[in-house]
Parts: C-alpha cells; structure tokens; sequence
C-alpha cells in the first residue's frame, strides 16, 4: 500500500522522542516499511531523514513557538493550520491508497482518500466535535484503551471506532532477569506526568531513583523537581531508545504517574518489557493497561504510592514481560494498523 502517515508537529518524529506520541509516529512508519509498504511521513522538516519525508512545516513549532509562550495563541493556530492545510493537498494528489492520521488537527478529518484517525489523548474542546462529526465509511477512528474510548463516546462509539493497544518492538527493551533495587521513572518532564510524586514516593521508600526524559516545563523542573535531586534521587538525561532501555532493565521498579488521565502509557509497556513490575496511580488507562504487572494508589497520593512500591516490586519479572509479549506488541499493533486500513478502503465511497 501506499501510506500517507501524516503527524503531529509539535516535536520532531526522530530520537531522543520528547514523548509517546513521537515514538508511536516513528515505530509506525519505521512499521509499516518494514513490511514493504510505500510510506511517506508528514511531519516537520527536522524529523528523522531515513523515512521519505514531506514537511508539513519546515521545522516542529516548539522550535518557533514555544508551547510555554502561545499554548492557543493565534499566531501558532495560524501557523500549524496552514502547514496542516498545504499537507492535506498534498495529500489529496498524491494516489495515497490511504492516510493514518495521527495529527490531532481537525483538517485531515474531512479527507476524502480513505483515512485512519488515531487519537492519542483525552478529548479536548478544539477537536472534540470534530472527531465526533467525522465518522463514517472509508473513516476508522482508532483509541488506545477503553478508558479513552469512554471519555470520547460516554454513549457509546461509532461503528467506525475501535480500541488499538500501542505496540512495541520487545528487542528494542531486552528482559532482564532480575534488578538491582531502584526505582526507575521516564517521561516528559511536566506536571501533568507527576514527576514530582515519584520522587516523593521514591524518598519514602529510601529506594534510588532515576529520572529519564525531556525537560517540557523548565520552570516545574526547577522548582517541583531539582530541589529534590540528591540522597538517591538523580536525573539520567533524555536518552535514545537503545541507551534507555539499558537504564530501565537494571532496576527493579517502574513509577507510573500520571496526574491527567492517561490515555495509554507507552513508557509503562516499555518498562513492562524490561522485566520492570509497575507501581501505578490509577488515573485514566493505567489499570487496564498496567493490571497484573503492578501496584496502584489513589491519584495525587505519595504516600500511598511508597505502599504501593512496596507490593509491586515482588512481583515477579515474568508476569509484566509475559502481558506485554501477550498483548502489546508491535507486530501485534500493525497486524491490526494494516486490517483498518484495509476496511477503511473497503468502505470509501466509489
């Protein structure tokens, strides 16, 4: 097939991936040509120049706008709107046999090739009803979890709509055996990912902790974050993919800590891979996606996190890497990538 993979540009589709959304962009079209597909990646411009890439801007916004400066502001409206507009026609006359939209812009959502939606994140009210407005045939909307197909459809989803687990390559997050006794933490560095509770939790415990990822929110950085670093608690950059899979296998604990309702949770599959049993807040999908593999306490609970360190760290490795290699793999998740695909041509209208 002919893939238009069209994506979100905020952050460049490359390594070191700021957060799920980038690495899912990357897998998928690094995916779909592996299995022989031709796939051309619309993204920004600094993405990752082994894929065939039309930019839809030159460079990610964060690099002109920076989301701190004009989260909503006109000018980035206008900016990401006309680079999304000139993509789509691109697009349109292209002889794409279909789109996999992973944008969250509401253009390609009135695209007349066959397209598949993938929606990453809670609804929010600048796509909302547009989303709930576009199903129909030759459109598949896809979400990560019950969870999120809940909050998109509280009445029930479309006949268009359907769960899709991420997936991930288990070669790239080796298991190992056994652990060393810290605790490990990933993630964009925000409020909204809690990095500040599993340090917290982390102190309680008297368990080291390691944190890894992209620093989103410098000013939440340093005055939720760096003060704590130090007596066990140290920061081990933003890593690529093979680098950070070595960190996460040596330890023996993975803090999951989400303070918004999440989604899905790619970094706790990750880590799931790994052999790392997950202590958890439960907020949006992480039981449904976490279940067996770890431990839960209430949202924004430190102190209940710490108990809940304690009970998963004795889990053993083999129940998380066993659910991942049961259910959230990235052959899995393409098998599927390329059946919606398939129903989404099907049903287009002649």
């Amino acid at each position: 097939m002919r893939i238009a993979l069209l994506a979100h540009v905020r952050q460049p589709i490359a390594e070191p991936f700021m957060g799920g959304m980038e690495a899912h962009s990357w897998h998928l079209a690094k995916g779909l040509s592996d299995r022989g597909h031709d796939v051309v990646l619309f993204a920004s411009g600094d993405s990752d120049p082994r894929f065939a890439l039309d930019p839809v801007l030159d460079r990610h916004y964060e690099a002109s706008f920076p989301w701190a400066e004009h989260r909503g502001s006109t000018a980035l409206i206008a900016h990401v709107d006309d680079g999304y507009a000139r993509a789509c026609d691109r697009i349109a006359a292209g002889r794409f046999d279909v789109v996999h939209n992973n944008s969250l812009h509401r253009f390609p959502l009135r695209h007349a090739t066959p397209t598949v939606t993938s929606l990453h994140v809670p609804p929010f009210e600048a796509l909302h009803w547009f989303v709930r407005d576009s199903a129909r045939p030759g459109h598949r909307l896809t979400v990560t979890s019950a969870s999120q197909c809940c909050a998109w459809w509280p009445e029930g989803p479309p006949a268009q709509a359907s769960v899709l687990h991420n997936g991930i390559d288990p070669h790239v997050w080796p298991f190992r055996a056994d652990g060393d006794g810290s605790a490990v933490w990933c993630g964009r560095i925000t409020p909204n990912k809690g990095t500040h509770l599993a340090v917290q939790a982390a102190l309680r415990c008297g368990l080291p902790l390691t944190l890894f990822g992209g620093i989103e929110d410098p000013d939440y950085w340093d005055t939720r974050v760096k003060p704590m670093l130090g007596d066990g608690i140290r920061y081990g950059g933003h890593l690529h993919a093979a680098a950070l899979a070595q960190e996460l296998s040596r330890a023996s604990v993975f803090l999951f800590t989400p303070c918004w309702d999440e989604p899905f949770g790619l970094v706790a599959i990750e880590a799931m891979a790994c052999g790392l049993p997950i202590a958890s807040l439960e907020r949006g999908a992480a039981r449904e996606i976490i279940a067996e593999a770890g431990s839960f306490a209430p949202p924004d609970d430190a102190a209940a996190l710490a108990t809940a360190i304690e009970s998963a760290i004795v889990i053993p490795r083999r129940v998380p890497h066993d659910r991942v290699l049961r259910m959230f793999t990235r052959d899995l998740f393409l098998d599927r990538c390329e059946r919606f695909y398939q129903q989404a041509i099907g049903e287009q209208p002649r």
